[in-house]
């Protein structure tokens, strides 16, 4: 009954997202904010800028991730096999959903050793919640994760809202912050701490990278607002009326990306939460992000097929490529100094 309830939940995720019809309300990323000073004379050739990157020691085309997005629904395998080959078509990265139906039942949803076969190149990106690596069977639930997609690293996803909020979510959060810990230690491959909507305060962040974590999404608010989508699912008025005074809580992904950027340099971060296109994704990578993701934008495109995921992320691309050709960067490196202006103004 508990693996149904779970599969019923991630069913019912995937119907509010892809439904268009129910409107759910979400916060601003705060990109509307920042503009980049226009180069009249770029000197450059368009088609000759540089997007490659690296992750975890492998090269992307693009410094995109395909974000974690679907994992426990049988209908998520098709989605996750789409997801794949376009990554490996374009060189991008790509996080998977959830591993916790998958690790917790007979079926694997498609989150096995057929994901890598379809794409054998890029950066692949296991992922479980926090409530499951704080629990005795953590470390064997993360290497299971790891070994089951062969991935070249762990996504460790904070939730704390939406759990929350859902009927029969992990309530007590005490040692996540150790078994964070326990698990860089003892994992054989870089551990990714993920928020899923609501952002990483900087005070946060200075505790993940005192745990010795690889690299930091900060998922901010503006993306996906998993407490409107938890108000849709509720069963009663008074849940629903809890949920949805969260609606637009969390901080702005342009805001906790600058933050904790200012204040851990060094850190690697990848920006995601509400990244609309290509002038977004440049905005990101300017504001200190090393990489940016992209999760429920592409979910209508990646459902349909592979060749619709590919023409969305090639638009994507061509977006970030005009972005750097027009503030006069030839590569990341450069757009990461191209000017950019901070206004109150919307208009």
């Amino acid at each position: 009954m508990k693996d149904a309830n779970l599969v019923q939940r991630k069913n019912d995720h995937l119907d509010i997202v892809l439904n268009p019809a129910l409107n759910v309300p979400k916060a601003r990323t705060g990109f509307e904010h920042w503009h980049f000073e226009h180069c009249a004379l770029p000197e450059l050739d368009l088609d000759g800028i540089d997007l490659s990157s690296t992750l975890f020691g492998k090269k992307l085309q693009a410094p995109l991730l395909i974000s974690s997005m679907t994992g426990g629904a049988a209908r998520a395998r098709h989605i996750n096999r789409h997801l794949a080959q376009t990554a490996q078509q374009l060189g991008l990265a790509m996080g998977v959903g959830s591993q916790r139906v998958a690790l917790e039942s007979e079926a694997s949803f498609g989150l096995n050793s057929e994901l890598r076969e379809i794409a054998p190149d890029i950066p692949l990106l296991a992922n479980l919640g926090a409530a499951q690596i704080r629990g005795a069977r953590g470390l064997d639930y993360a290497r299971r994760a790891v070994e089951m997609i062969h991935a070249d690293a762990l996504i460790v996803h904070l939730n704390p809202l939406q759990e929350a909020l859902q009927t029969g979510g992990d309530r007590d959060w005490r040692g996540v912050l150790d078994a964070i810990s326990q698990l860089v230690k003892r994992l054989t491959v870089p551990v990714v701490i993920k928020e899923v909507g609501a952002g990483i305060s900087t005070n946060v962040a200075r505790q993940l990278s005192e745990a010795g974590v690889a690299m930091i999404d900060v998922a901010g608010a503006g993306g996906t607002s998993w407490a409107a989508v938890e108000a849709e699912r509720a069963e009663h008025p008074a849940q629903r009326r809890i949920a949805m005074a969260f609606a637009d809580w969390g901080i702005p992904t342009s805001e906790t990306l600058r933050a904790i950027h200012t204040g851990l340099p060094a850190m690697p971060l990848i920006a995601s939460g509400g990244i609309a296109d290509g002038i977004d994704a440049a905005k990101a990578l300017a504001l200190g992000a090393s990489l940016v993701g992209q999760a429920a934008a592409v979910l209508n495109s990646a459902s349909a097929s592979a060749e619709a995921a590919v023409e969305h992320f090639r638009t994507l691309i061509e977006q970030l490529r005009i972005a750097c050709f027009c503030t006069g960067s030839a590569n990341l490196s450069e757009l990461r100094q191209a000017k950019l202006h901070y206004t109150r103004s919307e208009g």
